[in-house]
């Protein structure tokens, strides 16, 4: 943890009599002292300066943070989260790309293409210290340098098979085409893979109506610009998408999982919205950082991805090490 110390970044975790509350608190100084909370459930004991939300998938927890007045995310973001829970956005947004002043602190934005919204925060503190906290990644390639890294690790294990992909955008596109005039059910995540599914869809020149399950429907409807026509899945439509737990009980089509997971009967197309762990060593390549975290998700990965930066040359934490605790 000296490396963090000396680099004027105190990671926190909070305890209570339930157990950890999700990922970390990054305590630094800026003339004074702040504490940026990421990705973490929002708490009457734990009031932090900021709530940083990555992105508005649930395991980063935006539906608890973003009754906050100070939760912080990207206006797509926060307009996702009230689409998938209902509830009304209390904190601040901004446009992916533009700096905001978070507490007195000038906060830069950098998009990581892993959702519509999703992005990193990067500051400095009084130290000049350069900080960094990436959510979950698909695109690295607009990060900048930085001296602290706190990232993910959700295909991070160097060791294991699957961790090593690439997306098969040839085998999506032939699908579609091959089923053009018929009957096509892909099964994709909601929010995030959904979405992208439909780009690849209009880029692979299909320009009819494309039938979505409700929360798909909203969300693309609600977030994507140029989705095209899209209707209710039960319409008339050449081309449907519902998540991979809905796609078995449809009949009469032919079925494709997006995914990079070799566990479903159903065949699968591997078309991932995380990068595999060469992308994300490549990553940290890039960014140079003195130190990572990485934070997420649960599991070996962090611990995985940790050790062999350190093999690497690189100081490095998964979440379970760090061992500043503070219960509440």
């Amino acid at each position: 943890m000296q490396p963090l110390f000396d680099l004027g970044v105190l990671p926190i975790r909070y305890r209570t009599s339930r157990g950890f509350k999700p990922h970390v608190s990054l305590v630094f100084n800026a003339e004074k002292k702040l504490t940026f909370a990421v990705d973490t459930s929002n708490s009457c004991d734990c009031r932090p300066d900021a709530f940083l939300i990555t992105h508005a998938h649930s395991d980063h927890h935006g539906k608890s943070a973003m009754v906050s007045e100070n939760a912080v995310c990207s206006g797509e973001t926060a307009r996702a989260l009230e689409i998938l829970y209902g509830k009304e956005f209390a904190g601040s947004t901004f446009r992916t790309g533009e700096s905001i002043d978070i507490c007195g602190v000038e906060v830069k934005t950098y998009p990581t293409h892993h959702t519509i919204g999703s992005c990193a925060f990067y500051w400095e503190n009084e130290l000049g210290t350069r900080i960094l906290v990436t959510g979950d990644l698909k695109d690295a390639a607009d990060l900048p340098e930085c001296d602290v890294l706190v990232t993910e690790a959700n295909y991070g294990d160097p060791s294991d098979p699957k961790c090593h992909f690439k997306d098969d955008i040839e085998g999506f596109r032939e699908a579609v085409e091959a089923s053009i005039d018929g009957n096509i059910a892909l099964g994709a995540y909601s929010f995030g893979k959904a979405q992208r599914a439909v780009k690849l869809i209009r880029e692979s020149g299909y320009s009819g109506d494309i039938g979505m399950e409700p929360v798909s429907l909203a969300l693309t409807e609600g977030l994507m610009d140029n989705a095209g026509q899209l209707v209710d899945v039960n319409s008339d439509c050449g081309i449907r998408i519902v998540t991979p737990a809905q796609i078995p009980a449809l009949s009469g089509t032919k079925k494709f999982i997006l995914t990079g997971r070799k566990d479903y009967k159903i065949p699968t197309i591997n078309i991932s919205d995380h990068m595999d762990v060469n992308e994300l060593v490549g990553m940290v390549e890039g960014c140079n950082p003195e130190a990572v975290i990485v934070y997420h998700p649960g599991g070996h990965r962090p611990y995985k991805l940790a050790g062999h930066l350190n093999k690497m040359g690189t100081y490095a934490r998964a979440l379970g090490e760090i061992n500043t605790v503070l219960e509440i």
